[in-house]
């Protein structure tokens, strides 16, 4: 009998890994090709992290400031990523933007208009112009909304709670994925030409996040198994605006849209502190700057009660309030019991977005693994040291639309369908029944309790050489014990068993952003070397690479940065890698 007569079996030309925006645009090209599409999602459908991107999608639409075009919207990309950004993806994200906004308007999504009928766009930290197309406060959710209908009327197959746990190649090329189902613990094997990672960032292992328990690093780690590349991992965003009381909602995103729309920022003695850090730019700096300066504001006393800061719309008026910011009135009213139209809401950073990521060819998200391709938060090379808000949104449009259409072009390409071999479905069996089999008392929440602590003191906004070294120790110590972790039952409705698999990608994510920053001997954009204040030009030269050593430990290098080409150098004033923190 054949291994694979033991299993559920299944054959696509594409699989997307992840259904949110990036997935879903992904899994909707390739279709549209004229490939076989699966999409896999680790929870229900619609449930996705786009849905937290509120605020809007980065476009040059020119609809609010008829002056702006791609050319700035590049240039703001690039000076807010400190100039580590791939340069070519900067480039393809700020032309291809304003036709992937128009194209999920004509798929029917509802946006804001102008009184000329138009789409209204709104100001942002970062940006230059009001650029950000926008939905109230809900511009992910119809976003999704949009997607998910367009992509369900395709025809496209959908497993949902399904985890994929393994990619397997053959012949050096992607050949399909071990998964199992969350609700019964039975294992899948899915045959396919092409992956397609669309799993988002690794929020979970921090303590204060806005992410949700789907976001454990599952791509970067899934793709770093099989031999690909990771880029930029140091660099994690800490949004700046996250609820900080009561104690069970911190970390909940507040989004950046109650800035651009007038929120002040002001600490205990009133003062608009961004005064000090950003006189220009005030509450619209760039996200790294804001939280910084928030982080400061506290350091020296002058923080919230909680140890945040003050974010006042107030002055706005309720009916405006009510009508621009929907989500944020009734987020607060109902979960702090605070009416942000009479009175300040209290705010601080929150582990937010991963810049770093799987390292994908600019034009086609391939990774170095023929077959496999990334798009979305689990990609890296668009947004550098430092992501505006809205670029997130319009990258999976403008990457997931480029992801799907070149694998479905490879599977064109490519028609042999690959076997997997019988000691790899083997492999991957044993790697998720082996919990169980263990002599040890590991508790995985445990683990992931002292995970979250471990990162949030000694790889968080300011770092130093001692705390990264003692982070990457102590992860060692960490992996070690989540492989003995015991699950005791059976595999239904067990959710220890999924945190002992999430566990071993959490920590092993962790400790190539702990490497990676203790190679980064400068601050720029989301990284801050207390120990290295300031921004070093010959660190401007390079990304952090990581790949897997012979042994399957973790290499950290230094990729050197693609030469910007001379069209697009003219439109900086300044040598890039001189750009300030």
């Amino acid at each position: 009998m054949s291994v694979l007569d033991r299993f559920e079996t299944h054959t696509y030309d594409v699989l997307v890994i992840g259904a949110g925006g990036a997935g879903l645009r992904a899994a909707i090209e390739a279709s549209a090709c004229g490939a076989k599409v699966a999409l896999i999602c680790k929870s229900l459908l619609g449930k996705a992290h786009t849905v937290m991107a509120e605020g809007g999608i980065a476009a040059a639409l020119a609809n609010v400031d008829n002056q702006d075009n791609w050319q700035t919207h590049f240039k703001d990309t690039m000076k807010g990523g400190k100039f580590l950004n791939n340069y070519r993806m900067a480039e393809l994200h700020a032309k291809e933007s304003p036709e992937r906004v128009i194209e999920l308007e004509k798929w029917g999504a509802l946006f804001d208009r102008t009184q000329e009928g138009k789409i209204l766009q709104r100001a942002f930290g970062g940006h230059s112009y009001k650029r950000l197309s926008h939905v109230g406060d809900r511009t992910g959710l119809e976003m999704i909304r949009t997607l998910q209908d367009k992509g369900v009327h395709m025809g496209i197959d959908v497993y949902m709670e399904c985890t994929v746990t393994r990619l397997f190649k053959t012949n050096g090329k992607i050949s399909g994925a071990f998964a199992y189902w969350r609700e019964n613990g039975r294992f899948i094997v899915f045959n396919a030409k092409a992956v397609i990672l669309a799993t988002g960032g690794v929020g979970k292992a921090y303590k204060i996040t806005s992410n949700s328990w789907e976001y454990t690093a599952d791509g970067q780690i899934l793709a770093y198994k099989a031999g690909a590349e990771l880029i930029d991992c140091e660099f994690v965003q800490f949004h700046p605006t996250g609820m900080i009381w009561p104690p069970g909602v911190i970390g909940l995103l507040v989004t950046e849209a109650v800035r651009g729309e007038g929120g002040l920022l002001k600490n205990n003695k009133g003062e608009r502190f961004m005064q000090k850090y950003d006189p220009a730019k005030m509450e619209l700096s760039t996200r790294d700057v804001v939280a910084r300066a928030i982080y400061t504001e506290n350091k020296e006393d002058r923080g919230s009660p909680h140890g945040g800061a003050f974010l006042d719309i107030s002055h706005k008026g309720a009916e405006y309030i009510k009508k621009k910011l929907p989500s944020m009135y009734h987020q607060f009213k109902e979960l702090a019991d605070v009416d942000i139209t009479i009175g300040p809401m209290e705010v601080g950073p929150t582990c937010h977005y991963s810049m770093g990521g799987v390292r994908v060819d600019a034009e086609t998200a391939l990774t170095n693994i023929p077959g496999l391709y990334a798009c979305g938060e689990v990609a890296a090379g668009l947004h550098g040291a430092n992501r505006l808000g809205g670029n997130s949104l319009s990258d999976l449009l403008v990457f997931g639309r480029r992801a799907g259409m070149y694998a479905a072009e490879y599977t064109r390409l490519d028609k042999e369908i690959l076997q997997i071999k019988d000691t790899d479905i083997n492999m991957a069996e044993k790697e998720m029944t082996g919990f169980f089999e263990n002599k040890s008392d590991e508790n995985p929440y445990t683990i992931h309790t002292e995970l979250q602590e471990l990162m949030q003191n000694n790889v968080g906004i300011f770092r130093v050489e001692g705390d990264l070294k003692h982070a990457i120790s102590e992860l060692k110590t960490l992996s070690v014990r989540a492989e003995n972790v015991k699950v005791t039952g059976s595999r239904m409705y067990n959710p220890g068993w999924h945190m002992a698999y999430d566990l071993k990608n959490m920590i092993l994510y962790s400790e190539a952003i702990a490497k990676c920053a203790l190679q980064r001997k400068e601050s720029r954009g989301a990284h801050s070397r207390i120990d290295f204040p300031n921004t070093d030009p010959e660190h401007g030269r390079w990304n952090s690479i990581v790949k897997m050593s012979s042994d399957e430990n973790i290499l950290v290098d230094k990729l050197p940065l693609s030469e910007i080409s001379s069209e697009l150098k003219k439109f900086f004033d300044t040598d890039p890698v001189m750009v300030k923190k």
